[in-house]
C-alpha cells in the first residue's frame, strides 16, 4: 500500500468514528503498525487535518478537513483514467480536448506513486461506431443548458419529414452511437428528445425558459422511473 492510499484509508477510518478511537484499533483496521499510524496522523495534521488526541487516549476528526484532489485510492485512479479516454474518444472534439487536459491537470500535481499508476492504466477504450458529425457547434447545446436558454431547432425526424421548434434544453446524453438533447418542447408541450445529428440548425435565443434546468431533469426523471445517479 503506498503512503497516499494510507492517508486516504485513515482519513476514511476517521470519519467512521464519531468517538475518539484508540490508535490500536486504527492502525488494525488500515492494517498498519501504530509507529506507522502515530507517522501519518502527524501528516494528516500538517496538511490541515483537525486530528484532537494522542497516544492512550484517542483520535478524533473535527470535521470540515477534505483532502486535496490529488488523493486517490486506485480504483477512483481508473475510474477517473476510464471515464476521461471515454469521453476524449467518444465525445465532440471541444469536450474530448477538455477530457485529456483535465487529466493531464490532475497528472500533474498527483503524488509521483500515483501518477505512476495514472499513467499506466492498463483499462482502455474499444473501437467504436463513429458518432456522426453534427451539423453546428455542440457548444451551443451546451452552452444553453447551462444558462437555461431556450433553444430554436430546425430538425427532421426518422423519416425526414422537418419541423421548426422551441426547446427548454435540461440534458444532454451521450451513447455509443448518437448523441441526444433532452428538452421540454413547445409545440408539443410535452417532454422530447432530439438525435443532434438529425438538428439542422439551432440557435441560443435570449429568453430564459421559465422552470430551472435541474427541475426539469428531475421531472423528466421522475417520469421515466430514473435514479439521480443513472442518467
Amino acid at each position: 500500500m503506498s503512503r497516499s492510499e494510507r492517508l486516504f484509508d485513515l482519513l476514511q477510518a476517521l470519519r467512521r468514528h464519531r468517538r475518539p478511537v484508540s490508535g490500536k484499533l486504527l492502525a488494525d483496521e488500515i492494517g498498519v503498525s501504530i509507529r506507522t499510524l502515530y507517522r501519518d496522523i502527524a501528516s494528516l495534521q500538517a496538511q490541515g487535518a483537525t486530528i484532537e488526541g494522542e497516544p492512550g487516549v484517542g483520535y478524533i476528526l473535527k470535521p470540515g478537513f477534505l483532502l486535496p484532489p490529488l488523493m486517490f485510492p486506485p480504483e477512483e485512479i481508473e475510474a477517473l483514467v476510464l471515464g476521461s479516454r471515454w469521453v476524449a474518444d467518444r465525445a465532440d472534439g471541444r469536450l474530448s480536448d477538455a477530457a485529456r487536459s483535465a487529466l493531464a491537470r490532475i497528472a500533474a500535481v498527483l503524488p509521483s506513486d500515483l501518477r505512476d499508476e495514472l499513467d499506466a492504466s492498463a483499462l482502455l477504450i474499444g473501437p467504436g461506431v463513429k458518432i456522426p458529425a453534427d451539423a453546428f457547434d455542440p457548444v451551443l447545446l451546451r452552452k444553453a443548458i447551462r444558462t437555461e436558454r431556450k433553444l430554436s431547432l430546425s430538425y427532421r425526424d426518422g423519416a425526414g419529414a422537418g419541423s421548426e421548434r422551441v426547446v427548454w434544453p435540461f440534458a444532454l446524453a451521450f451513447f455509443d452511437q448518437v448523441r441526444v438533447l433532452l428538452g421540454w418542447c413547445e409545440l408539443r408541450q410535452d417532454f422530447r428528445s432530439f438525435r443532434t445529428d438529425r438538428i439542422a440548425d439551432v440557435q441560443v435565443l435570449d429568453t430564459r425558459y421559465p422552470k430551472r434546468q435541474q427541475a426539469l431533469l428531475k421531472q423528466w426523471r421522475d417520469m421515466q422511473g430514473i435514479s439521480g445517479g443513472n442518467a
